[in-house]
C-alpha cells in the first residue's frame, strides 16, 4: 500500500462501503499513513517529515501548557476516530483529553458511541486534504482545533455543529494563536529542547504570573 501511494503521496477513493473503509484500516495497521473517510469518499495519505516534525511541536507545546498550569490531561495520538452511523472517521495529527480527560483515564480504546470525542485535535496543512477534515471534526463533536496551516495557527472552536475561529483557545482561555506562533517560528532556528525550554520560560512569566494576579 505504500508503494502505491509513494508517487503522489496522496489518492482519494470514491464510493467506498464503511466495510471497504474498515478492511483498508486492517491491512494499513499501524504503517504511516492517514485515512480520511466521509461518506463513501477515502482519502489515503502518506506524511511528510515537515508535516510529523509541526505536529510534534505543536503538541510539545501542548503537553508544557498542560504541565506548567496543572491541567490533568490525557494525550491520544493519532488515534482513528469513526462512527458508522455517520459514515465518518479520520485520525488527528494529535489530541488531547482534557475537560473529559477523567471519562477515558486507564481506557486501552475509544469507543465514539460511548465515550466522548477528544477535546482538542491538532490539525497540520502541509498538502491539502482533498476532503473537508473540519466536517468530520464537527460530525463528531470535537469542541475544539488548532490547525497550522501556510506559517499560520488558527484556533477554531465548534458552535452549533459549525466550527468558527477564535482569537483565544478554549481550552486555555488566556492564550492566543498569536502567543504560540513565534515559538513555533522558532523551529527553524533552534532545537526542540532549547524552543521547549523557552516556552516553558515564558508560560511561567506570562501565564502563571498573570493567573497568580488576577
Amino acid at each position: 500500500m505504500s508503494d502505491l501511494l509513494a508517487p503522489a503521496q496522496q489518492i482519494t477513493l470514491t464510493e467506498i462501503s464503511w466495510e471497504g473503509y474498515e478492511t483498508i484500516l486492517n491491512l494499513l495497521g499501524d504503517r504511516p499513513v492517514r485515512v480520511t473517510y466521509n461518506r463513501g469518499l477515502l482519502e489515503l495519505m502518506i506524511l511528510s517529515y515537515a508535516h510529523e516534525r509541526y505536529k510534534k511541536l505543536l503538541a510539545r507545546l501542548v503537553e508544557t501548557l498542560t504541565e506548567e498550569l496543572n491541567i490533568p490531561m490525557e494525550a491520544g495520538g493519532s488515534t482513528t476516530f469513526k462512527r458508522q452511523t455517520l459514515e465518518r472517521g479520520l485520525e488527528p495529527d494529535e489530541c488531547f483529553y482534557i475537560q473529559n480527560q477523567a471519562l477515558v483515564r486507564g481506557k486501552r480504546s475509544i469507543d465514539l458511541n460511548e465515550d466522548p470525542p477528544p477535546d482538542l485535535v491538532i490539525e497540520v496543512e502541509i498538502t491539502h486534504s482533498t476532503i473537508d477534515r473540519m466536517d468530520i471534526y464537527a460530525a463528531l463533536g470535537v469542541p475544539e482545533l488548532w490547525r497550522w496551516d501556510n506559517g499560520a495557527l488558527q484556533f477554531w472552536v465548534l458552535n452549533q455543529q459549525h466550527y468558527q475561529q477564535v482569537q483565544q483557545s478554549a481550552t486555555f482561555p488566556q492564550l492566543s494563536a498569536t502567543d504560540l506562533e513565534p515559538f513555533i517560528a522558532l523551529a527553524d532556528q533552534t532545537d526542540q529542547t532549547t524552543l521547549i525550554r523557552r516556552f516553558r520560560a515564558w508560560v511561567r512569566e506570562n501565564l502563571i504570573t498573570r493567573e497568580e494576579d488576577s
